[in-house]
C-alpha cells in the first residue's frame, strides 16, 4: 500500500476554473513510503478519519486535551513531530491537511479544495514534514513565533492549529481503474518560497501578540506563541495518482490547536503545577532530650 497526497491539475491555470471543477476533480500524488496500519482497524467505527499527533523520534502519542469545545496537545519547544490520519472507512478518503494555516505540500494558504494525501481503506499515513518535492520533506517540529514556516512567509495569523479536511472518492464503475494513472508531479519552486521568506522576516517580529482566554481577559504570565518550523530534509518519495471527490465541501473536518504548557496553564486549559510546601528538614531528628515522666495511672 502507498500513502498518496493530490496534485491540482494544470497548476498554471488553476484560478480559472470554476468552483465547482476544482472541488469535484483532482489529482493525487501517492508516496512510495509504507503506510502505517498497525493500528487502522481499531477505529473502523466513528468518525470518517482519525488524526493524532506523534512526537519524534520515540513515536509516542502526544496527548489530547478537550477544553471549551477544542482538542488541543501540548508542543515542547524544538521537539519534531509528524502528522498520523487514519481511515475510518472502507473506501479512499482525500485527507488535505494544514498545519498553522498553511498547506502542507503546496505551501500555500489553505483552502479544502487544494492537494491533499489520499488514503486506501482502512489504511494511514504518517506526515513527517513539508512536501518540498516527489523526494523529499522538510520536518515539523515546534518552535517560538519568529522562527515558524508561516511566520517566516508573511502569514502568523493562524499559528498553533493542525487541520485536515476529509473528502469521500466518488463511485466510479467496476472496472473502471485509475481514469488518469500515475503521472509525473511537478515540484514546487523553492526560489519562490525564499523569496517569501525574506520579504516577511521583518513583519513577523511585528506579529507577537497577547493571548486572550475565553472571556476575553488577557492571559496571566503568557508566552510566545507556538508555531511549526521548517526543519531538516528527509528523503520521501512520492507519485501522482487520481481522485475524484464525491462533493464540494469537505465530508468532515478535524483540528487539533497545540501550545507550549505554560500558555495552557494560563487559559485554564491545564492546571497549574503542584508546588509541594517543604518544611525546614531537622539534620538531627534523633537529638538526646531528658527522660520524660511516666505515664499517669
Amino acid at each position: 500500500m502507498k500513502r498518496q497526497l493530490t496534485h491540482p491539475e494544470e497548476r498554471r491555470f488553476e484560478r480559472r476554473r470554476s468552483t465547482c471543477k476544482q472541488a469535484l476533480t483532482s489529482l493525487a500524488i501517492g508516496l512510495a513510503a509504507a503506510l502505517v496500519v498497525g493500528s487502522a482497524a481499531a477505529h473502523t467505527t466513528g468518525p470518517l478519519a482519525r488524526l493524532d499527533v506523534v512526537g519524534r523520534p520515540d513515536a509516542r502519542l502526544l496527548p489530547t486535551i478537550p477544553s471549551q469545545g477544542r482538542v488541543w496537545v501540548v508542543g515542547t519547544p524544538g521537539q519534531e513531530y509528524s502528522l498520523r490520519i487514519c481511515n475510518s472507512s472502507g473506501g479512499r478518503v482525500l485527507a488535505v491537511t494544514s498545519v498553522d494555516g498553511v498547506n502542507v505540500i503546496t505551501g500555500e494558504t489553505a483552502a479544502p479544495g487544494q492537494s491533499g494525501y489520499v488514503l486506501d481503506p482502512w489504511g494511514c499515513v504518517e506526515i513527517g514534514g513539508w512536501r518540498k518535492s516527489l523526494e523529499r520533506t522538510a520536518a515539523f517540529y515546534f518552535t517560538d513565533l519568529p522562527d515558524s514556516y508561516a511566520a517566516r512567509t508573511g502569514r502568523p495569523d493562524n499559528l498553533g492549529v493542525i487541520g485536515v479536511a476529509l473528502y469521500r472518492e466518488r463511485a466510479r464503475p467496476a472496472g473502471s481503474g485509475e481514469p488518469l494513472g500515475k503521472i509525473a508531479a511537478e515540484p514546487r519552486s523553492e526560489a519562490a518560497a525564499a523569496a517569501g521568506a525574506a520579504r516577511s522576516d521583518a513583519a513577523a517580529g511585528d506579529a507577537q501578540r497577547s493571548r486572550e482566554g475565553a472571556a476575553g481577559a488577557p492571559l496571566p504570565q503568557a508566552r510566545s506563541l507556538l508555531g511549526t518550523g521548517h526543519g531538516r530534509s528527509e528523503v520521501s518519495h512520492a507519485t501522482q495518482v487520481a481522485f475524484e471527490r464525491a462533493t464540494r465541501e469537505p465530508a468532515e473536518t478535524i483540528a487539533i490547536h497545540y501550545d507550549r504548557r505554560e500558555n495552557l496553564v494560563a487559559m485554564g486549559i491545564l492546571p497549574p503545577p503542584v508546588v509541594a510546601q517543604v518544611r525546614p528538614a531537622n539534620p538531627f531528628p534523633a537529638w538526646p532530650q531528658f527522660v520524660p515522666d511516666p505515664p499517669r495511672r
